[in-house]
């Protein structure tokens, strides 16, 4: 039966094949220097002539030799001072988590392995060792006896623990979970397969500062660099992959009897994990990160969404059960500081936010979320769409005596709702625009949505304001009508995402220009945009429901005392009645798709909301 040294083996003979890749290539860069000095003492010794031909040779092959010489030292030093990779993560301090150090120091132990030299958590439902021992990601080397540099002395890898798990799992379970993780610093400490890796990272690295490389002087010899990476990295690729089966093979081994029937179980909860925190992620965090803000207890907010994925699951019946054993969260001195940068962190991974809260990117708390989340989110997207109604060319008119013939002409978003006899009442000054703290960053949606006054139909009558007849009568009268505000919608949201790439881009090139040496791992990658983007695109069609729904949602929470709440899976959602509405969707589609508008007439006359009133956009 093959057993953890079976393992090691295996990954050690991959380890030594990707040396001799190594070795071949320090050879060949070496050849013709070697060539050189048997031509040179092979004519001053006198056993090679001494006529025009050998001296040609000679100099020519000297001069190929320094050329090849340069041009090695070039790659090695690129690849040896080229900082690799690292996962971006949020580091765990043994004073901020001795409970945590002292569990995974007893599981080094029970395992028979080096304990790993920290612990790191990242915004993921993964786990994983990495090594970090590059002098660029460690402390600068100090004056040794003698006065010169001493040797750091060789470090065990980082523990990186995906934050999930910890307020998730229980403690027994992430011990399980962890074990044949921490199984992997015993391969890891074998100086052939730590060699190897070193080699491969390093070729890593210097792929990528080739491919940053700017001006001229610099990117000619760094292209050379990167292709010379590239073709080792081709080469080592088959021997580096076994190489890392090998090891985790090795470590699943080693690991095959600690906690093995809890080791089952916790991987039943990884799986449960992975799928409340994809939902929270997209559904909840995504609109708030859109907006600015980022929602500050992410971590806490998982096992809000699991618990209820496991009412709603059938197959997930007694999972709760478990939340009575201590979390694994309660290893942590200060749970809520961690679950705070972790959050962070998770929004410049999937987003691409600044490293640092500001004025336009604060952090909201979950009983923050409804009122300045869902409810700015709604009155942006609604405010939006009357824009581009506004800016549409006049539809076909609408039969005489329609909801929209009725719906008033407001002089402001928060005017009057209706025309008395008699002196006209005094119209309500808008309520002034949000500040940047309240509200998060600035942008085009940001924009208070007011109706002109001055802007007139064909009839020379004020321009219609923001109701939501306005919206079901145009969608349904004018066949076009749909296509048109779903491309422009489109535009104007793609056009906004890229204004907000470029400032991203900007605020990434600062902090870089702040920082020492280059900056990685800062959750950006050319053009601003996210290393991990939650959702693709949305398509027009898209867009324009979701704005619909938007403005349905504003005139319920206006004139039906709805009010904006929070579905931990769903994420924004219209209660009615203290109690959340699902079937909105389905009447929304049918106006969007097929520009019919009885079912959302309908769902508007059960749930009691004035379709013909004016709705706060601001």
């Amino acid at each position: 039966m093959a057993g953890p040294e079976t393992g090691v083996l295996a990954a050690r003979a991959r380890a030594l094949a990707v040396l001799r890749i190594r070795g071949t290539a320090w050879a060949a860069a070496l050849l013709p220097a070697a060539v050189a000095v048997v031509l040179l003492v092979g004519g001053a010794t006198g056993h090679f002539g001494t006529g025009t031909g050998w001296s040609v040779a000679r100099w020519s092959v000297g001069a190929l030799a320094v050329v090849a010489l340069l041009l090695a030292a070039l790659v090695t030093t690129v690849v040896a001072r080229a900082r690799p990779a690292l996962s971006p993560s949020v580091p765990i301090s043994e004073k901020s988590a001795p409970d945590l150090y002292r569990l995974v120091r007893d599981l080094a132990e029970r395992l028979e392995v080096p304990a790993p030299s920290a612990i790191a958590l990242t915004p993921d439902c993964d786990s994983w060792l990495e090594d970090r021992t590059h002098r660029a990601h460690g402390p600068p080397r100090t004056a040794g006896p003698a006065g010169g540099e001493e040797r750091r002395r060789p470090e065990a890898p980082v523990l990186v623990i995906g934050s999930p798990f910890l307020w998730w799992m229980r403690v027994a379970e992430l011990r399980a979970l962890l074990a044949p993780v921490v199984a992997g610093t015993g391969p890891s400490a074998h100086p052939d397969i730590a060699a190897a890796r070193r080699f491969i990272r390093g070729l890593d690295a210097a792929v990528a500062v080739s491919a940053r490389a700017e001006g001229p002087l610099r990117r000619l010899p760094l292209r050379f660099v990167g292709k010379v990476a590239r073709l080792l990295l081709r080469a080592c690729r088959d021997h580096a992959t076994i190489m890392e089966r090998g090891v985790a093979a090795a470590a699943s081994e080693r690991a095959q009897d600690v906690d093995y029937g809890l080791r089952i179980v916790a991987q039943e909860q990884v799986g449960l994990a992975y799928a409340g925190w994809d939902r929270l992620l997209t559904r909840v965090a995504l609109p708030a990160w859109r907006m600015g803000r980022w929602p500050s207890r992410l971590d806490a907010g998982v096992v809000s969404a699991l618990t209820e994925l496991s009412r709603r699951d059938r197959l997930a019946e007694g999972f709760t059960s478990r939340l009575g054993e201590r979390p694994a969260c309660d290893l942590l001195e200060e749970p809520g500081a961690i679950d705070r940068a972790a959050s962070l962190l998770a929004a410049r991974l999937f987003h691409g936010g600044p490293a640092e809260p500001g004025p336009d990117w604060s952090p909201v708390a979950w009983n923050q979320y409804p009122e300045e989340v869902v409810d700015r989110k709604w009155r942006l997207e609604a405010a939006r769409l009357h824009r581009v109604l506004d800016d549409l060319p006049p539809g076909p008119a609408a039969p005489t005596g329609t909801a929209a013939d009725a719906a008033p002409a407001p002089s402001t978003v928060a005017g009057s709702a209706s025309r008395t006899v008699g002196p006209a009442p005094a119209a309500p000054s808008p309520a002034p625009p949000p500040s940047h703290a309240a509200t998060g960053r600035p942008s085009a949606a940001s924009v208070p949505y007011a109706p002109a006054a001055t802007r007139t139909d064909e009839s020379g009558a004020p321009g219609p304001g923001p109701t939501l007849d306005r919206v079901i009568e145009r969608l349904a009268r004018d066949d076009q009508a749909g296509d048109l505000v779903a491309a422009r919608l489109g535009a104007e949201v793609e056009r906004e995402e890229r204004e907000e790439a470029a400032r991203q881009t900007t605020l990434g090139a600062r902090a870089q220009d702040a920082a020492a040496g280059v900056a990685w791992g800062d959750g950006l990658v050319e053009g601003g945009l996210p290393l991990f983007p939650l959702q693709p695109p949305r398509t027009g069609r898209e867009l324009l429901a979701d704005h619909v729904t938007a403005m349905v949602c504003c005139a319920a929470v206006d004139t039906a005392g709805a009010a904006p709440g929070l579905d931990w899976l769903d994420g924004p959602a219209l209660l009615v009645d203290g109690a959340r509405r699902s079937d909105l969707g389905r009447s929304v589609l049918s106006l969007v798709d097929d520009g019919d508008a009885a079912p959302l007439r309908g769902w508007l006359s059960t749930v009691g909301v004035r379709a013909e009133k004016p709705v706060r956009l601001v």
